[in-house]
């Protein structure tokens, strides 16, 4: 089975289902390697997007939520498996040997960690036989080297899902500026001989559009993950905030000693409170209230940008206490000055914390960075939503990375 090439100049990756891979480039593909020659997108394509389950050992081929192709893998046997999360192509050879079993070939690599897992070509048994790497047919794999580039999305999963269509506020659209309009009053007409006889019943209005420079970052999507932030000690909290207004609660070490009940008890007793030297919810919410204290939000809006960090905000999710999973959600293709851009979602562990719809309906993005946001947003950029931990830059190169097992 073979695949169309295809290399449009700004159609970049969506996630989907089971594990996606984005596919879609800039007009040539290199790593360490010479892409091949690829031939054009028709216009208005949607992007390309390929799904591994590896319970179905299986690649799926979506063009945009269309199915389009399947292919049969063979991933990590027992003790080798192949792990499941959001992962990105971080090099690429044509010609690649193992450096950890046996100078074994790699034709058509496409590395996912820098710790061993690729795609490549393989033998195919019919069951996960590998070290980990996910094994395709060369026809397959050489096709699909054709038409990715680093940063591409690959999101391995368990079980087989398909991309759904998905539409929400919190979903960034892209920044258009508002048209400026321009009227001419009747008295202006008037006093003007040579707009008299030119103009008819209704005043002239002129649009005056809004220069909108272009974005040099436009055919790089962005890499963006939502995570939870531990919590603050409450008991820090309160020693602070007291030690503040006075009550000397002593060092702000989160032990509720002597002296932090002590001006506990004696901010209490100022309170027309019972005084009990205890920490409870009413307390504290008395004592943030007096102290002017707002909590800060619980979760961390991070962006990448070729590997590298770009940009960071506080955001909220609502009921943090309860089960988030892992959602990835991707911006299909758009112009410079479209208002707005269809989005695709996928879970990466099934209904874990609900589904992707149930996750975005528990965000709160402040106005400010959803502005910020959408005057970055490009054509591939993918939102990861988890309350998994996920790594950080290794000084090699890499995005978001996400272990979900």
């Amino acid at each position: 089975m073979k695949l169309r090439r295809s290399t449009p100049a700004r159609a970049l990756a969506g996630l989907a289902g089971a594990a996606i891979l984005s596919v879609a480039a800039a007009s040539a593909a290199t790593a360490r390697d010479t892409a091949p020659e690829t031939a054009e997108n028709p216009a208005n394509e949607a992007p390309l997007h390929m799904l591994v389950s590896l319970d179905e050992q299986q690649i799926q081929v979506y063009r945009g939520t269309d199915l389009i192709e399947t292919s049969p893998i063979s991933s990590g046997k027992r003790g080798h498996s192949t792990p499941t999360g959001v992962f990105s192509i971080l090099e690429k050879r044509r010609k690649h040997f193992s450096n950890l079993y046996d100078n074994a070939p790699m034709p058509f690599m496409q590395r996912l960690t820098w710790s061993g897992i690729a795609l490549h070509v393989g033998k195919l048994p019919g069951y996960p036989a590998s070290h980990g790497c996910i094994r395709m047919p060369r026809p397959f794999a050489k096709s699909l080297y054709s038409m990715t580039e680093r940063g591409m999305h690959v999101v391995v999963t368990r079980g087989q899902a398909q991309p759904a269509s998905i539409r929400h506020d919190v979903l960034p659209q892209p920044f258009v500026p508002e048209t400026t309009v321009a009227s001419l009053s009747s008295e202006t007409i008037a006093a003007d001989p040579a707009l008299r006889g030119a103009i008819q019943e209704t005043p002239l209005q002129a649009s005056l559009p809004v220069s909108q420079p272009d974005n040099p970052h436009f055919d790089r999507p962005l890499r963006m993950i939502i995570t939870p932030q531990k919590a603050p000690n409450k008991i820090m909290v309160l020693q602070r905030l007291l030690n503040q207004m006075g009550y000397k609660a002593g060092p702000v070490d989160g032990v509720a000693g002597r002296k932090t009940r002590a001006a506990i008890s004696l901010y209490q007793e100022g309170a027309d409170l019972p005084v009990t030297g205890n920490i409870t919810k009413g307390l504290e919410a008395r004592i943030y209230a007096d102290a002017g204290y707002e909590k800060p939000q619980n979760a961390t809006l991070r962006i990448r940008r070729k590997f590298r960090d770009v940009y960071s905000a506080p955001v909220t999710v609502r009921n943090i206490e309860r089960e988030i999973g892992t959602h990835v959600f991707t911006a299909l293709d758009f112009e410079q000055g479209d208002k707005s851009v269809e989005w695709i979602a996928v879970s990466a562990e099934g209904e874990r914390g609900g589904s992707s719809m149930d996750i975005l309906n528990r965000i709160d993005m402040p106005e400010k960075v959803a502005l910020e946001v959408s005057k970055m947003l490009t054509p591939g950029t993918s939102l990861t939503i988890t309350d998994r931990s996920f790594k950080r830059n290794t000084g090699l190169g890499t995005d978001f990375v996400v272990i979900t097992r």
